[in-house]
C-alpha cells in the first residue's frame, strides 16, 4: 500500500534528536519518513551527494524543515546551505511545506531586522545568512507558514493537526468529485434527451397533427362532455371555437350576455339549451384555455371535476308562450 512519502530536512548535529523523534512520531501514524543519516537517499556516482538529496525531493509528498541555530554544510554550487536548498527545491516542485524555527531563533529575527545592515554578532546563530533565509521565506507569497518550537513534541503536534487538516480535505474533495461526476452525468444525460428529443422532432414533423389529434382525444375535458352530454362517438376539441361548434350541434346556444366589458373577469363560458321543458346550462372553466383560446393538456390527476358542470332545471308552462 503507498504511503505518505516525508522528507525531514534540516542539520544535522544540532537536531538530530529532534529529527529522530519527528522519524518515529511518522512511523508510527504508518507513513514513510525519509532521512539522510537512515540511508533513505540512494546516491550515485554521476552527480554530488547534495544533488541525490534534491533529486530525492522530487519523489515525497511533503517537507518539514526544521531550522536551528546552525548554518550546516554549504553547498558547492551556491552560498546557501544545503538543508536551505533542500526548502527551495521542495518549493519549486510545488509541495506541501511545513517549516520549523527555534523559538530564541525567531525571536533574535526581530533584532536582526534592526540591524541587519550594520555588522552584528547574534547570540542563537553561527551564521547571519540563518537570518537572510528567514526573512526570504517570509517574503514568499504562499507556502510560507513559519512554527516556533523548543522541543520535537511541539513539531509533532502540529503536524498531527495539520495531516488530519489534509485528510479531512480530501474527504471533501472525494465529495466534491462525486458530485461533479454526477452533474456530469446529468448533463450528458440532458445532451443525449436533446438529440433525442430532435431526432424524434425531424422524424415526425409529419406527424405532429396526429400526436397533437391523439392527446386531445384523450383529454379529459373531451371524456366528460362525451359523459354528460351521453356523445357516443369520438371527437376532439382544440379550442373554443371547436367547443362551441360541437355544443351549437347539440342545440346548445352560447351565452354571450355575459361577454360585457365589466364581466371579462368572468371564470366560465356558458352555454343554454331548452328542450322538453328542461334547461340545460352548461359551464366550462376558463381556466381549462390559454390566452388564445387554444384547449391547455391537462393530465387525468391533475383535472378537476368543477371545471366543467351541467346544471339541470324544470321550466314552468308559461316559459314556452311566445309572448
Amino acid at each position: 500500500m503507498a504511503k505518505p512519502r516525508i522528507f525531514i530536512s534540516s542539520t544535522f548535529y544540532d537536531l538530530r534528536q529532534v529529527r529522530a523523534n519527528i522519524d518515529l512520531f511518522l512511523e508510527q501514524l504508518g507513513y514513510e519518513p525519509v532521512r539522510n543519516e537512515e540511508g533513505d537517499i540512494p546516491y550515485g556516482k554521476e552527480d554530488a551527494l547534495e544533488e541525490y538529496c534534491y533529486k530525492e525531493i522530487k519523489g515525497v509528498d511533503i517537507l518539514v524543515s526544521i531550522i536551528g541555530g546552525r548554518f550546516g554544510s554549504e553547498s558547492k554550487g551556491s552560498n546557501s546551505s544545503i538543508s536551505q536548498l533542500e526548502l527551495k527545491t521542495a518549493l519549486n516542485e510545488g509541495k506541501q511545506i511545513y517549516i520549523f524555527i527555534e523559538k530564541n531563533v525567531l525571536s533574535e529575527y526581530e533584532t536582526y531586522l534592526l540591524n541587519k545592515n550594520n555588522e552584528s554578532k547574534y547570540r542563537y546563530v553561527d551564521d547571519k545568512r540563518i537570518y537572510e533565509f528567514i526573512e526570504e521565506i517570509k517574503g514568499l507569497n504562499t507556502n510560507n507558514i513559519i512554527q516556533g518550537f523548543e522541543t520535537a513534541s511541539d513539531i509533532t503536534k502540529y503536524l498531527k493537526e495539520q495531516f488530519a487538516g489534509l485528510f479531512q480535505r480530501f474527504l471533501e474533495e472525494q465529495t466534491r468529485i462525486k458530485e461533479v461526476s454526477l452533474i456530469r452525468g446529468l448533463e450528458k444525460t440532458a445532451q443525449t434527451l436533446n438529440k433525442l428529443v430532435n431526432f424524434l422532432s425531424d422524424e415526425n414533423n409529419d406527424q405532429t397533427e396526429e400526436i397533437n389529434r391523439i392527446l386531445t382525444i384523450n383529454h379529459p375535458l373531451v371524456e366528460r362532455l362525451k359523459n354528460e352530454l351521453d356523445i357516443p362517438y369520438n371527437f376532439y376539441v382544440e379550442g373554443f371555437e371547436d367547443l362551441n361548434e360541437l355544443l351549437k350541434a347539440r342545440s346548445f346556444k352560447y351565452d354571450d350576455s355575459r361577454d360585457f366589458p365589466f364581466e371579462e373577469s368572468e371564470p366560465e363560458y356558458n352555454w343554454i339549451r331548452e328542450v322538453n321543458r328542461k334547461k340545460y346550462i352548461l359551464r366550462v372553466n376558463k381556466e381549462i384555455f390559454d390566452s388564445e383560446e387554444k384547449l391547455k393538456f391537462i393530465r387525468r390527476s391533475d383535472w378537476n371535476e368543477d371545471f366543467v358542470t351541467l346544471n339541470i332545471t324544470e321550466t314552468s308552462p308559461e316559459d314556452d308562450l311566445p309572448f
